[in-house]
């Protein structure tokens, strides 16, 4: 049996990361991959997107009990990706999940034939959206524009740029997992 692959989506704040993936989710079934959910210490949000949200006391203890594939810090939150989609790749399923670029590197040893691929945009409609949002102050803003700005791009990386519709970003992510399925 064919091995899955993972697909490690990544980008900064602001790209549109998570409404690129939403909507590939939703408009693309006949891709055969499967999206998997993100575990995050915020804050319940009103539009959820990939993750579940869990108590710092609920993701230590998750973490304890090794049910996590790869943990990371960003921007004072804590993320995990459940240890099901080893488990998911194992079976021949291709698996997308949203992903840290700072993580990368722990994601690129555990996963062999993992496919990184990064959302991004340009700074001004990073800024745009984060202040769209309203989640971040000017401060933090700066700091994830500094960051984004100084990251610099793996070989070897698929690059998605969403500054078109949300369907063009959307079939552009599509076509990435086909080109490699």
């Amino acid at each position: 049996m064919r091995q899955g692959r993972l697909y490690y989506v990544m980008g900064p704040w602001g790209a549109g990361k998570d409404s690129v993936i939403e909507w590939a989710r939703v408009n693309g079934p006949s891709y055969d991959v499967v999206y998997a959910h993100r575990y995050v210490t915020r804050s319940p949000q009103p539009i959820s997107g990939d993750h579940v949200t869990l108590t710092p006391v609920e993701f230590d203890l998750r973490e304890r009990r090794g049910l996590f594939a790869l943990t990371w810090q960003a921007h004072g939150l804590r993320c995990g990706l459940g240890k099901e989609i080893e488990h998911w790749v194992r079976q021949g399923v291709d698996v997308l999940v949203n992903g840290s670029r700072g993580a990368l590197p722990h994601a690129q040893a555990r996963f062999n034939d993992m496919v990184p691929v990064l959302i991004t945009a340009s700074r001004e409609s990073i800024v745009h959206r984060m202040q769209a949002r309203g989640r971040e102050t000017a401060e933090q803003i700066d700091q994830r524009l500094a960051r984004h700005d100084s990251y610099v791009v793996p070989e070897k990386t698929l690059t998605i740029v969403n500054e078109g519709s949300l369907p063009e970003a959307g079939m552009a992510l599509l076509k990435a997992i086909r080109s490699h399925g």
